[in-house]
């Protein structure tokens, strides 16, 4: 059901106008009711999780000139843009405040004046064929084109958000408008009112007379006070959000969000979240492809600075691709969508990022730490936990007393108090426990549970082995965090916890213990505490398969290593069974590893001419590649599953490197090491 009703509009909203501008007479100009350094320092929600961005109220959308233009850069992206615009349509009937910023008026204006081009060029040919010679280098100038696609982006617009009976306003800017107060005022109480009459404004420049000027941050026009530089539609975006004081700023771009260098370049990672902090580790490539000018318009740099001058502001940023279906909406419903731009407290050794924990070195190094222990070792660590509990117990107790103060305060149930509360009596129960999973824990792992004669000197054993890296999720009851870590550690485990938020103090003091006590053995990362839900949720299986019991794995990226103790002729075989057999099955070989001192033998010529004979394709991984004048081609990753006739060949100097570079590039789903050494005992309970 459409809301069209004024008073309707206004029972949704808090009036925009009543909060930041008041009208000084009906013949002056409007003045702002609170000074602009106020403003600035007025509270914003605090929204340090995406699953507060549904509570949203006031956003800023900026639409990049690759969101809405087409690919060949002639005109514009029509489906792309009405998804836009449902999208904004439905946040601004579900009562938010919505302003766009938008690009496209070039582009609009281009495809109209080239077919005018067009259709000139092909008049003078028939009038005067010199004249169309020269005719034809014309180029299209950006201020014309502006001029001419400003009125039919707009009534496109208008069209579209026609259909689901909301109304739209224009509003043109040039840069000096934010640099002469009285300008700059009359611009935000002409949003204050539009938003107020249940009108969504849509800025854009007005490039048909702005001059390409830089108007730096130190040298404001007009005596007006400092701002961001307006150089881009970035820009320009942030400042709005943080003149209205917008809850969240999304800039829509061609790019998923922030990498940690150039997307392109191998090793890119999207950034899921980002911090000031995060700004040495990033590495930015070119602008972008549609308007790659001098001044910066459209890069990435540009748009991470003017996200991080909005959110000194107090204006949380996404940046986002601008092409997925529904972008905007998952966004506010708090799932993973491009960059998460936000200020959290500085990360410690208990509260680090979820995909750092879960996927590099961090967790999974401290599982195969924890692996690597001996069963008395692991028994230590377990005890000397159990001993920490009982000699700080007033360090518990003491972080224990401020999540009862705060449960207390905010209404917490008695039984829930009951469970969240910790004593001296429950702490030497705890410790006693602890003792007795220390004392049962030496053959957890390595335990012989059947053998299986398969065939004469081949024999087949079912063997304990740790998982890997658990997930455990635990309500507001601190006295689970010890149990469960003892568990852990005592069957070789790395371990991730998530306990209840409103046990957040005692959980910290207690992970701070675990930390302790793992640091006494060299397995201090096995085990970390995960902060938030948002986090937790990125770590389980989505909604479609709620009720569905799933054992799945994503990818097959396997190893098979050939040890320098290895039989070469048994070697072969298994090579070319792993991969030739079934090449497109999830577990066939897509990288081939070799001891290095094999590389002075035949193996490595014998290993090629085989693959060759059975057609497969053969890739050098950049070891080997270093030491082959002529050889195969460079791989282009080492974390690739090929699924066909092609494979990775590489050499490693040892059997640990050669695990390190499996953990490292594989997919964990099935890994073979041939070799006629009995292997070292902490190898011997890897799991796959």
């Amino acid at each position: 059901m459409l809301r069209n009703s004024f008073s309707v509009a206004h029972a949704l909203r808090n009036s925009f106008s009543s909060n930041v501008w008041r009208a000084a007479s009906s013949h002056g100009p409007r003045q702002p009711l609170v000074s602009p350094d106020r403003r600035l320092e007025m509270a914003h929600p605090t929204f340090t999780e995406r699953s507060q961005l549904k509570y949203a109220r006031r956003l800023v959308v900026k639409l990049g000139s690759a969101v809405i233009t087409r690919e060949d850069n002639h005109g514009l992206a029509l489906g792309r843009l009405a998804s836009i615009v449902e999208q904004v349509a439905e946040c601004h009937l579900e009562g938010r405040e919505v302003m766009m910023v938008t690009s496209g008026a070039v582009a609009f204006g281009k495809q109209k004046l080239a077919q005018e081009l067009l259709m000139s060029l092909s008049m003078r040919e028939t009038l005067n064929p010199k004249d169309s010679k020269e005719f034809e280098g014309a180029t299209l100038e950006p201020r014309a084109a502006a001029a001419v696609g400003q009125s039919g982006l707009m009534s496109l617009y208008d069209a579209m958000f026609a259909q689901y009976g909301v109304k739209i306003a224009q509003v043109l800017v040039t840069k000096p408008d934010f640099y002469n107060e009285e300008t700059r005022n009359n611009l935000f109480c002409t949003l204050s009112e539009l938003i107020s009459l249940n009108i969504v404004p849509i800025i854009n420049t007005n490039d048909a007379v702005s001059p390409p000027m830089f108007i730096r941050d130190d040298e404001p026009a007009g005596g007006a006070r400092r701002g961001i530089p307006i150089k881009d539609n970035d820009s320009l975006s942030a400042m709005l959000a943080a003149e209205v004081q917008a809850d969240l700023l999304i800039l829509m771009s061609d790019v998923d969000g922030i990498y940690n260098k150039p997307p392109w370049e191998d090793g890119a990672k999207l950034m899921h979240t980002y911090n000031s902090n995060d700004s040495s580790s990033i590495e930015f490539g070119k602008k972008s492809k549609v308007s790659p000018d001098p001044w910066g318009t459209g890069g990435m740099d540009s748009k991470v600075k003017a996200a991080t001058w909005a959110l000194d502001r107090g204006v949380r940023v996404v940046i986002c691709h601008g092409m997925p279906e529904k972008a905007i909406t998952t966004i506010i419903g708090g799932r993973k969508v491009g960059t998460f731009l936000h200020r959290r407290p500085p990360i410690t050794s208990t509260t680090v990022s979820v995909e750092v924990m879960a996927r590099e070195p961090v967790t999974r190094t401290g599982s195969r730490q924890m692996q690597a222990l001996t069963p008395a070792q692991r028994a230590s660590a377990v005890n000397t936990l159990a001993d920490l509990l009982v000699s700080r117990e007033k360090f518990i107790l003491e972080a224990n007393a401020k999540d009862l103060a705060e449960a207390q305060k905010n209404g917490l149930a008695k039984p829930l108090l009951s469970r969240l509360s910790l004593n001296s009596a429950k702490l030497k129960n705890l410790a006693i426990g602890l003792k007795q999973i220390a004392e049962d824990s030496h053959k957890n792992v390595g335990r012989v549970l059947r053998r299986t004669r398969l065939a004469e000197g081949l024999e087949l054993k079912q063997v304990t082995v740790p998982i890997g890296v658990l997930l455990v999720i635990f309500e507001s009851r601190p006295d689970s965090l010890p149990q469960v870590a003892a568990l852990a550690m005592a069957s070789g485990n790395g371990l991730l916890l998530k306990g209840g938020k409103e046990a957040a103090h005692s959980n910290r003091a207690l992970m701070d213990l675990v930390t302790e006590a793992l640091v006494t053995v060299g397995a201090e990362h096995a085990v970390s505490l995960v902060s938030t839900r948002e986090e937790i949720s990125d770590l389980l299986i989505q909604q479609q398969s709620v009720h569905i019991p799933v054992l799945g794995h994503a990818e097959g990226v396997c190893h098979v290593y050939i040890d320098r103790d290895a039989d070469l002729q048994k070697a072969l075989h298994i090579a070319r069974d792993a991969k030739c057999d079934y090449p497109a099955a999830c577990n066939a070989m897509e990288t081939l590893l070799i001891h290095e001192d094999l590389m002075s033998g035949d193996i490595f010529g014998d290993v090629c001419n085989m693959l060759k004979r059975e057609g497969v394709k053969i890739n050098a991984g950049p070891r080997l590649n270093q030491q082959l004048t002529f050889g195969p081609p460079a791989a282009k990753s080492l974390r690739h599953e090929y699924g066909a006739l092609e494979c990775c060949i590489e050499i490693v100097p040892s059997l640990e490197e050669a695990i390190n570079h499996i953990h490292t590039f594989g997919s964990g789903h099935t890994d073979v090491i041939v070799t006629e050494n009995v292997l070292p005992e902490p190898y011997r309970t890897v799991p796959n």
